[in-house]
């Protein structure tokens, strides 16, 4: 039984849709053998995998796209780069000749199995999909990874109310339009200042009976990484109710009856606190 379908998908690799025909004529197949045969049958025993097939990354970071590729031993390896948005009929162009990625790209493999790369100060313009490609010694011999590595450039923003009263709780939270494939330890800032108490992999900080010091400019960062990978400024306000109210007469000096007499009454407060009776 197992020979006889070895010997079918064989042949099929010759014809896509004569093994689609002959795959749903055998339900009794179970599906998990199925993707195994298809992962170990590539073409001619040349193939890519890559340890990530979707990478969330922060602006100017680095990133690595891990990267392993087989061919037959009895195959020489003639040229080897790493491609985006390949066109059908058309042999895809070497980023390495790119000059937006001829100075940030850089192999860390042997390249001979290992094609892993890095790709320094990305930014939104490198949100793409990224192939790895090689050419063999053998005439036709040659191969792209596809599907290929996708990947996401993002930015930390901070999630915060813009107001909170004193002796209240308040949570600020470290947000990106996708899951960091790093895992990333937050640090917090206030007033460009880091709180050098809040280090946590989770990305909130919590405030608890907030105190009008409390209030300021807040922002977030990654653990390990310089200041500009921190998010933008948001400002947190503390409301507070009057205290230490101070009365003022205007005018000052002596008064007589019948003059006219300002009283004005302040308070230390947010928002202030300004009342005036004539």
């Amino acid at each position: 039984m197992i020979v006889n379908f070895c010997s079918l998908l064989y042949s099929s690799l010759k014809n896509g849709v004569a093994m689609m025909m002959s795959l749903r004529t055998a339900p009794s197949l179970p599906l998990i053998f199925l993707l195994v045969i298809h992962n170990v049958f590539s073409k001619n025993g040349l193939g890519v995998n890559y340890r990530h097939s979707h990478i969330c990354a922060l602006k100017n970071s680095s990133v690595i796209m891990s990267c392993t590729y087989t061919y037959p031993t009895r195959y020489k390896i003639k040229k080897v780069f790493w491609t985006k948005n390949p066109v059908h009929g058309e042999e895809p162009p070497d980023l390495s000749d790119d000059p937006e990625y001829s100075q940030r790209l850089q192999y860390l493999g042997d390249e001979q199995k290992n094609c892993t790369i890095r790709l320094s100060h990305v930014t939104q313009k490198d949100s793409q999909m990224y192939y790895f490609r090689f050419i063999t010694d053998k005439p036709g011999e040659k191969w792209l990874g596809v599907p290929g590595v996708t990947l996401t450039v993002t930015e930390l923003q901070v999630e915060s109310p813009e107001t909170v009263k004193e002796g209240h709780n308040v949570s600020l939270t470290c947000k990106s339009s996708c899951d960091l494939t790093d895992r990333a330890t937050f640090i917090w800032y206030r007033n460009s200042q880091p709180l050098t108490e809040r280090r946590d992999r989770n990305n909130q900080l919590l405030l608890q009976s907030v105190r009008r010091e409390d209030a300021g400019r807040y922002s977030c960062g990654v653990q390990g990484h310089n200041h500009y990978l921190k998010s933008s400024d948001v400002q947190l306000n503390v409301t507070y109710p009057p205290k230490e109210s101070l009365v003022e007469v205007s005018p000052s000096g002596e008064i007589v009856e019948g003059d006219s007499v300002t009283l004005i009454c302040s308070s230390d407060s947010k928002p202030s606190c300004r009342n005036q009776l004539v």
